[in-house]
C-alpha cells in the first residue's frame, strides 16, 4: 500500500512537472508578442526594450523556465493585461460560474446517458435501440453553438420558459453578497429565493444543452460496455437460476461496468469544465471559458498560460478521484 501511494504521488508530481514544461513551451511558441500586447502598437523602441527586459525575456530560456517554476510554486501567475488584476484572483472569480454550469450539465448528462445506454443495450437491435442511437448521434454531431442559439430562440424568445443570457436577470445583480462564488449557493445562504429562482432559470437551458451533448457520448459508451457484459456467461447463468431481468441487468451486469463509467463520467466532466467556451459565449456566461477566450484574443499570455495549467490540474484531479472511486466500486483494486 505504501509503495502504491508513493508511486501514485510520484506519478502526479512528474505529470505536474510535465504540465508546467508544456505550459511554458506554449507560452513561448504562441504567435503572440507579450511585450507588444502590454505596451501597444504605438510604443517606442525604448519602451519596448524596457518592458522586454522587465519580463525577463532577455534571459536564456532555461533561466526563464526556472523563474516561471519559482513563481508558480509561490502561486504567482502574473497580472492580467485585460483586467489589471492578478490572474489567480480572476480565475477564482470566474471558475465557480463554470463549475456551477458544468456540474448541472454532468448530472443531467450522466443520468440521461447511463439510463439510455442501458436501455439500448437491453433492447439491442429493436426500435428502442435504433431511436436511442439516433438521438445520441444527433447530440454528438450538432455544434453546441448552433443548439445554443436555437435553444435561446425557441425556449427563451419564443416560449419564455427559461431565462436568457447571463447568470441571472440584470435586476438582481449585486443583491446577493458573494461568499462562495456559486450563485445558487450564495442566494440560498442569503435566503434570497427570488435571486435563486432567477439563477436557476438561467442555468437550466445552457446546462441542459451541455448535458445533452455529454449524454450522447456517455450513452454510446454505456451501451458498448453493457453489450459486452450481457454476452458473458455469468449473465446466462443468472438467468438460468431464475433471477429477474431487473436483478440480472442492474445487480450483476451494470455492477461490472461501474468502474468504467467512473472514468467516462470524470472525463466528460473535465471536458465540460474546459470546453464550455462556445456555450458560455452564446449565453454570455461569465465563466472560465469566456475568460480564456477573451484573453487569448488580446494576447494576454499570463492569463492564457494559467488557464492551460488550471485545465491540466483539473484533469489530474479528476483522474485521482477516479482512482479512489475504483477502490470503492471494485474490491479487486484494493
Amino acid at each position: 500500500m505504501r509503495r502504491a501511494i508513493v508511486g501514485q504521488v510520484a506519478g502526479v508530481l512528474v505529470t505536474l512537472f510535465g504540465l508546467l514544461v508544456l505550459t511554458f513551451v506554449i507560452g513561448r511558441i504562441m504567435p503572440v508578442d507579450p511585450v507588444r500586447a502590454m505596451v501597444g502598437e504605438d510604443a517606442t523602441r525604448e519602451v519596448y526594450d524596457t518592458v522586454y527586459r522587465q519580463l525577463g525575456l532577455d534571459r536564456p530560456v532555461w533561466t526563464q523556465f526556472f523563474y516561471y517554476l519559482w513563481d508558480v510554486l509561490h502561486f504567482d501567475f502574473g497580472t492580467s493585461i485585460r483586467t489589471g488584476q492578478p490572474v489567480l484572483e480572476d480565475i477564482k472569480r470566474v471558475l465557480p460560474a463554470t463549475i456551477e454550469l458544468a456540474t448541472f450539465a454532468i448530472i443531467l448528462g450522466a443520468s440521461l446517458g447511463i439510463g439510455l445506454g442501458v436501455a439500448a443495450a437491453v433492447n439491442k437491435d429493436s426500435w428502442i435501440d435504433h431511436l436511442i442511437r439516433v438521438v445520441s448521434l444527433l447530440g454528438h454531431s450538432m455544434p453546441i453553438f448552433w443548439t445554443g442559439m436555437i435553444g435561446l430562440l425557441l425556449f427563451y424568445a419564443g416560449l419564455g420558459w427559461v431565462g436568457g443570457s447571463g447568470r441571472m436577470s440584470q435586476f438582481y445583480i449585486g443583491l446577493v453578497p458573494e461568499r462562495t462564488g456559486f450563485l445558487l449557493i450564495d442566494s440560498a445562504i442569503s435566503g434570497n429565493w427570488e435571486v435563486f429562482r432567477s439563477a436557476l432559470n438561467h442555468v437550466i437551458l445552457p446546462a441542459s444543452l451541455l448535458g445533452y451533448s455529454s449524454a450522447a457520448y456517455i450513452t454510446r459508451m454505456t451501451r458498448s460496455f453493457m453489450l459486452d457484459q450481457l454476452g458473458q456467461e455469468y449473465v446466462t447463468t443468472a438467468r438460468v437460476k431464475g433471477l429477474s431481468n431487473h436483478q440480472t441487468i442492474w445487480r450483476h451486469a451494470f455492477a461490472n461496468i461501474r468502474v468504467q463509467l467512473v472514468t467516462i463520467v470524470a472525463l466528460a466532466y473535465g471536458s465540460l469544465l474546459e470546453g464550455a467556451v462556445l456555450i458560455e459565449t452564446v449565453f454570455a456566461w461569465p465563466g472560465f471559458g469566456q475568460y480564456l477566450t477573451s484573453n487569448l484574443l488580446i494576447g494576454d499570455m499570463n492569463a492564457v498560460m494559467t488557464c492551460v495549467l488550471v485545465v491540466g490540474v483539473i484533469f489530474i484531479g479528476l483522474n485521482l478521484i477516479s482512482d479512489l472511486l475504483y477502490r470503492v466500486f471494485d474490491p479487486r483494486t484494493r
